[in-house]
């Protein structure tokens, strides 16, 4: 299978199963715009979820915002982003279509119609909007382009109401928008983006001890939520390509199929920031070490994840094509953790009442466990068995005549009734079990 094969079979199955859907789709679309699916919700939830519980809840210095989308536009002056976020453009004389240059191997030739390209310039991604009756430039707003200028302007409300103390972290996920030349590759370059971000205030001094925890730390996610060692790369950025505020940035790339591109970001602030929105608010962002007495303006260590970038690599990782049972079959090995169905229940027979009486008994009794298993008596069994593994359900519990009643009980054969056959997803195996011992497969594989 190419890559481009597989990225297309993605793409397909990601729609199909109801993970990810076109923007706006009846009505064209609208490039760099996609819209999460029942499975894509959940899936998306689950991996947030983990994040927060890795990154700031099972931590004891680290609390949490939720931030305007919204700002003071003065706040993006202060940052340089209204100055400086930017990327390099051009425009094709015949088609009129633009490229970003960076991306082009030929930046005198229309990769498209082979027209000439004009002069590069820089193009600010930033959506621009206003707020108000006034349409003016003293009622322009921005969307953000990233959720930190968020925790940067709630770094001295943090302060003044929790009196955290340095080493700590403020998290949040949240929307950013940016107005990319050219979106590409489904959900890995897009206009309307998922973050989860943290900035982690340090003193000067311990910012090296720091760093590499966080990055010990996101190799720790990328395990949780089962993406291969083997497809994580660390690409140390030079001093001549890093962001202007940065001092030290690692890149955590991935081998998505069209190439080895950026996961995850890792880089180390200084104290750019803060120093930044201390000038431009003229208001002191310093912090007082009470036992010291010290005042300085805290270091930072961000650790940056794309939700969107993340789905994408989960999908790709987990996508399998095998032969089971003699017919080729597709399926999502994904991890029980963060598979958006944890498993199915379903009766042998949905026209026996018996049957479905008992596997709705059953499944009442595994949602105790957790909430996420599913129903399903549409169509025969193997076709069932198909849909799940297709949205990556780890376990398939099937309710037959056994369950009810074993008739083998008068040859001496010992009882199956009140027990359950659950199929394994990833290899298709089935064992008996009880409905206890069937809860706890999945509660092990779930924690």
């Amino acid at each position: 299978m190419t890559d481009q094969n597989l990225m297309e079979k993605i793409v397909s199955l990601a729609k199909r199963r109801g993970f990810v859907f076109p923007g706006s789709e009846i009505y064209g679309g609208l490039a760099g715009t996609f819209d999460y699916g029942p499975m894509g919700v959940v899936l998306k939830e689950n991996i947030e979820r983990l994040w927060l519980q890795m990154f700031r809840d099972d931590r004891d210095d680290m609390y949490g915002v939720d931030a305007a989308i919204l700002m003071n536009p003065k706040m993006w002056e202060s940052s340089g982003h209204i100055a400086g976020f930017s990327d390099p453009l051009v425009e094709c004389e015949k088609c009129k279509k633009r490229f970003r240059a960076d991306h082009l191997d030929d930046t005198k030739s229309c990769p498209e119609c082979g027209g000439k390209l004009g002069e590069e310039r820089q193009f600010n991604m930033m959506f621009k909007t206003h707020a108000g009756a006034m349409e003016d430039d003293s009622a322009a707003v921005y969307l953000r382009p990233e959720t930190a200028g968020g925790i940067f302007a709630n770094y001295k409300n943090v302060i003044d109401s929790i009196h955290p103390k340095l080493p700590f972290g403020i998290a949040q996920i949240g929307k950013a928008f940016r107005n990319e030349i050219a979106p590409r590759d489904f959900i890995f370059r897009l206009r309307e983006l998922s973050q989860m971000e943290v900035e982690y205030f340090v003193h000067p001094r311990e910012w090296e001890q720091a760093f590499k925890e966080w990055q010990e730390m996101m190799h720790l996610f990328a395990i949780a939520i089962g993406l291969p060692s083997d497809s994580i790369h660390e690409l140390e950025i030079a001093d001549t390509d890093r962001a202007h505020y940065s001092k030290r940035t690692i890149d955590f790339e991935f081998d998505y199929p069209f190439g080895r591109k950026e996961l995850w970001g890792l880089a180390y602030r200084t104290d750019f920031d803060l120093s930044a929105h201390q000038k431009g608010s003229n208001t002191s962002l310093e912090y007082l070490d009470e036992e010291t007495k010290e005042k300085f303006i805290p270091h930072v260590i961000e650790p940056s994840l794309g939700v969107d970038r993340t789905v994408l690599a989960i999908l790709a990782s987990a996508y399998r094509e095998d032969e089971l049972g003699g017919e080729g079959r597709t399926y999502l090995a994904l991890a029980p953790k963060i598979a958006p169905v944890k498993a199915m229940v379903s009766p042998l027979l949905k026209n026996k009442p018996e049957l479905v009486a008992k596997a709705r008994e059953v499944r009442a009794e595994l949602k105790k466990v957790h909430p996420a298993i599913a129903w399903d008596d549409n169509g025969n069994i193997g076709k069932r068995y198909r849909r799940q593994d297709e949205i990556g359900t780890p376990f398939c519990i099937t309710i037959d005549f056994y369950t009810l009643g074993d008739p083998t009980t008068s040859s001496g054969q010992g009882t199956l009734k009140d027990t359950v056959t659950l199929r394994h997803r990833d290899t298709g195996e089935q064992e008996r079990l009880t409905v206890a011992e069937a809860a706890a497969r999945i509660r092990a594989a779930i924690e």
